[in-house]
């Protein structure tokens, strides 16, 4: 592969940095799934040869600079960021990162105790909603690598040795299976100081793993975790064949975005459940991965996946409601595939996302962290020009194509985090009616559509619907 992505901002006062190693958590080998993710972070939280961990934040701090990882799916990306005056300073400290760590025992043991903590404490017990995110790719990619955690499994994390790591970071983080980006007021001594650090990394590239096949999906199945004293945080959807570069990807991307764009109030799911209704805080959809929903705005980057699903996300709200939101959300997706966009959707939606584009990379850091996204998909030129592009020349017919092709409501998977499992599970299998009530009056033409809605056939059968306790959810 290409060894650099430069996008050069001479007026930026600061230099970024983007490291991309084509390795994530789909190369963990099975029965240590989280290898991936301790081996990335003692990059950004270990000792290297010529540092103590904290030696280097004591160097770092007067810098005011930092660096750090993200371990995906199939990506491990090293960021950074520092005032150009600061670079001979922090540039050695760098590529010692990625070039020297020293893997030594304790800073093994810290990382993977707090992965151990995460996925034994945070993800069950402190963050439902991701949870439930995190419950539907089990579900969706079962027995394949993407099914797990990035941060990985008890089982797997406890199965870890340092000197796995060792094995891992040799096999995984070479000169070939490294892309460097820079970005800002750099020179080209920088390029090629980083340059001759890729150069020191032994040769080779380790064999693509192929993407996860989902399981078989036909119909509707239902995952219920089971987590005492829980409200009820929903996620719902299917694999997708539709990725950036793809023809269809901006249409569809219209469509997903009249329906649910994230933390848009405008949007059709939200207005639907939360506007009108007041069920919960918000709800959303997506046509790529979108992991940390609830700190961030726009999408992230250094997540690209070669399987993508579509996905619906109802933040929490009562068991007693979850019934009812689900039959409501299903319902605005079979509308939507059924009928499409009228011209009036579409010219508003494509009106907005023309503007709100502008905002997925308004800093020189979120840019890079594109155009080394546009080097996993192999798009040519730029994800964020064409999207721009496209959506000057879209046509409606070219939306309802796309979601024609790629959208539909039959074949579902559900996973829901709920503190009332056993009578959810009973409810939904009988497709019993689920009437709500609310504290303050609403109008007639609402509380027609609720009796509508509250009677919208799901059609799970009981032996599709599976109960998982919280405490063996991502065990092993």
């Amino acid at each position: 592969m290409d060894d650099m992505v430069l996008l050069p901002v001479p007026e930026d006062p600061t230099v970024s940095f983007d490291l991309w190693f084509a390795v994530g958590s789909l190369d963990d080998p099975p029965g240590k799934e989280g290898l991936a993710y301790v081996t990335g972070q003692l990059l950004a939280q270990g000792a290297t040869a010529n540092n103590s961990y904290e030696e280097i934040l004591e160097k770092l701090y007067p810098l005011a600079a930092s660096y750090d990882v993200r371990v995906d799916k199939e990506m491990t990306t090293l960021t950074g960021r520092v005032h150009r005056d600061k670079l001979d300073e922090y540039l050695p400290l760098l590529v010692d990162a990625f070039l020297r760590p020293a893997f030594r025992e304790d800073d093994f043991e810290r990382v993977r105790s707090d992965a151990l903590n995460y996925v034994r404490n945070t993800l069950r017990y402190a963050s439902d909603e991701e949870l439930g995110k995190a419950a539907l790719w089990l579900d969706v990619f079962e027995g394949t690598g993407y099914a797990h955690p990035v941060q990985g499994t008890v089982a797997g994390l406890e199965a870890i040795s340092l000197d796995d790591v060792k094995r891992f970071y040799a096999e995984h983080f070479t000169r070939d299976n490294l892309v460097i980006g820079v970005g800002g007021g750099y020179d080209d001594a920088v390029v090629e100081r980083l340059r001759e650090a890729r150069a020191s990394l032994p040769a080779g590239r380790p064999a693509a793993r192929p993407a996860p096949e989902p399981r078989p999906l036909e119909g509707r199945r239902v995952l219920l975790v089971s987590k005492p004293g829980a409200d009820a945080s929903i996620s719902f959807g299917f694999p997708i064949d539709v990725r950036r570069g793809d023809p269809d990807f901006y249409a569809l991307w219209v469509a997903n975005s009249w329906l649910g764009e994230h933390r848009n109030s405008s949007s059709h799911l939200y207005q639907v459940i939360r506007e009108a209704r007041g069920l919960n805080y918000g709800d959303y959809s997506y046509i790529e991965a979108f992991p940390e929903g609830g700190q961030r705005t726009m999408p992230p980057t250094n997540v690209g996946r070669r399987q993508q699903l579509f996905e619906v996300w109802i933040r929490t709200l009562p068991n007693e409601q979850a019934h009812f939101a689900l039959r409501a959300a299903v319902r605005e997706l079979a509308h939507l595939v059924d009928h499409g966009l009228t011209e009036e959707q579409f010219e508003l939606t494509r009106s907005f996302l023309s503007k709100y584009v502008l905002h997925f990379a308004d800093t020189t850091a979120a840019r890079l962290g594109y155009a080394i996204d546009d080097r996993f998909y192999g798009i040519e030129g730029s994800h964020l020009e064409n999207f721009r592009r496209r959506l000057a020349d879209l046509t409606l017919e070219e939306v309802n194509a796309a979601i024609r092709r790629h959208l539909q409501y039959r074949n579902l998977d559900i996973a829901i985090v709920t503190g009332d499992a056993e009578r959810l599970a009973e409810a939904l299998a009988s497709d019993a009616p689920s009437p709500i009530s609310y504290a303050a009056p609403k109008p007639p033409e609402i509380l027609a559509e609720d009796e509508e809605i509250a009677t919208y056939p799901l059609k799970i059968p009981r032996d599709r619907i599976r109960i998982v306790p919280v405490t063996e959810i991502f065990e092993r």
